[in-house]
């Protein structure tokens, strides 16, 4: 999974996590009642930095509008951003989201969108099962020499 953590990965996992716990609606809400949104709103709505918003629209992820040097975001662009950080904090790469994104915007039924999104879940679960075996076995071998090395101190000290 190259390209894992980009910028400001720790501030989307933070959000996210603000964003599941927040009891003000009334931002939320808001947001959802404009049409247009700066690089700066987003940026702070979301808790990552406008340089991270330009990293995702550098990759094609989003397009505002420009007025003069002045981005503007349509609520699909908020809505994509979301998305993009949501994906982002399951571990998807940017190409994942990337692909993911042109699905959305091309197959109204979704279909395709769905079925690669089942195959990058079944990978990612497969992926995390085999590290989460590594990690097992690993655990049980530190278990077993630490036992020896204890057993070794109560012979030689005890």
């Amino acid at each position: 999974m190259s390209d894992k953590l980009g910028p400001d990965h720790e501030r989307h996992r933070a959000a996210r996590q603000k964003g599941a716990s927040s009891s003000d609606d009334n931002e939320g809400d808001n947001a959802n009642r404009r049409e247009r949104f700066t690089i700066s709103d987003l940026a702070q709505e979301f808790s990552i930095t406008t340089r991270t918003i330009r990293f995702y629209e550098s990759r094609g992820l989003l397009s505002p509008q420009r007025i003069g040097t002045t981005r503007l975001y349509s609520k699909r662009d908020r809505a994509r951003l979301m998305l993009i950080l949501r994906g982002r904090n399951l571990g998807f790469t940017v190409e994942d989201v990337g692909e993911y994104l042109a699905l959305y915007d091309t197959d109204p039924a979704q279909l395709a969108q769905t079925q690669l999104l089942l195959g990058k879940v079944e990978t990612a679960i497969a992926e995390l099962e085999t590290k989460r075996d590594d990690l097992t076995r690993a655990l049980g071998d530190l278990n077993d020499i630490r036992a020896r090395c204890q057993s070794h101190l109560k012979k030689t000290t005890g």
